[in-house]
């Protein structure tokens, strides 16, 4: 993946408006899932491609390291050496003198070519660095969307199963309804009254016919005394 794949990745995956796509999906709880996998893939290549980038940086940076240390080992070399061409020539030994300033020389040129290679590398390490920090603060980005993500693929499962749930319950609820027992209790309470009701009926209708039966006798009985006392009045008594 190169640097620019990389950016451009991180932009679209980072400025994505989580809860627009949620708004837009048939099926949110897919949709996220989907977007969790997309991110979790897409945050797996980058860290792959900036630890190579970071790798070069410091490859880099190792090499300026060697350049800015062979550019003093180089300066040392020269200074000893020109020393040592000042102690001969001091001494009147102006040939090995010589040999020792044209070392000198070397050193230095040797010394100017680090210091040269040093300061070509600066540039390229100061832009590969800034390079960097943008990957790593992308990524931290990706990173943060993926928690965001995974947070509302979980609160969206989880009211999903609140729901169904109170869908349960809502349904055993209307089959209570349906199938009431109370409402058998009911129909066979109005059964009982019923039965009792008839009952009394027939106490009623029994204690009507006995008080026919008692009304027939006190009319029995008055028309004997009827009787008896018209005896009397014929009798002179």
């Amino acid at each position: 993946m190169t640097k620019q794949s990389i950016f451009g990745r991180i932009a679209q995956l980072a400025k994505a408006n989580i809860n627009a796509l949620i708004d837009q999906a048939e099926d949110p709880q897919l949709m996220l899932d989907q977007l969790v996998r997309d991110y979790s893939n897409s945050i797996a290549e980058a860290e792959s491609a900036i630890a190579q980038t970071i790798g070069n940086l410091r490859l880099l940076e190792d090499d300026h390291r060697e350049d800015v240390q062979n550019a003093e080992e180089w300066g040392g070399k020269a200074l000893a050496a020109s020393r040592k061409a000042d102690e001969l020539r001091g001494a009147g030994n102006t040939a090995d003198a010589d040999k020792f300033d044209a070392l000198a020389k070397v050193a230095i040129g040797r010394q100017m070519q680090s210091e040269q290679e040093a300061k070509d590398a600066e540039p390229t390490i100061a832009s590969q660095t800034e390079v960097v920090d943008k990957l790593k603060a992308g990524l931290d980005k990706m990173r943060e969307k993926l928690r965001e993500l995974t947070s509302k693929r979980d609160q969206l499962v989880a009211r999903q199963k609140t729901a169904a749930a109170q869908s349960q319950v809502q349904d055993a609820l209307k089959s209570i309804d349906l199938m009431d027992p109370t409402s058998e209790v009911s129909r066979f309470e109005d059964k009982i009254r019923r039965e009792e009701a008839k009952v009394r009926g027939q106490e009623e209708l029994a204690a009507s016919s006995l008080d026919a039966q008692f009304e027939s006798l006190e009319d029995v009985g008055q028309q004997t005394e009827i009787e008896a006392r018209l005896a009397a009045l014929k009798s002179g008594s």
